[in-house]
């Protein structure tokens, strides 16, 4: 590579499949959001339109209330982005590592 050259950025993701579909979306620090994917780049860049975003619960931060708040159309940023899941087709199971208290 002759020196200038820059190599392309490539992500190992491949979103179109996802994109005008729900996606429900995990950040670093927690937060999560949930919205129809509209745009993506390499680097993981993603645009959702009629975003809601689940709020914590304010006693304890690790878990998630039943409130949400509307966001509408947000740009997230790629480096903050942990997980990306499909709406459709996901459903929520026990936690098998948790003891159940009797």
């Amino acid at each position: 590579m002759a020196s200038g050259e820059r190599k392309e950025k490539k992500s190992i993701f491949d979103l179109s499949k996802f994109l005008d579909k729900g996606v429900r979306v995990k950040f670093q620090g927690g937060r999560e959001a949930s919205g129809v994917l509209k745009g993506f780049d390499a680097l993981l860049n993603l645009v959702l339109d009629n975003t809601i975003e689940y709020l914590r619960d304010p006693d304890d931060p690790l878990k998630l209330s039943d409130e949400t708040r509307q966001l509408g159309l947000v740009v997230c940023r790629g480096t903050a982005v942990v997980l990306v899941c499909p709406m459709d087709g996901m459903e929520a199971i026990a936690n098998p590592f948790i003891q159940q208290e009797s």
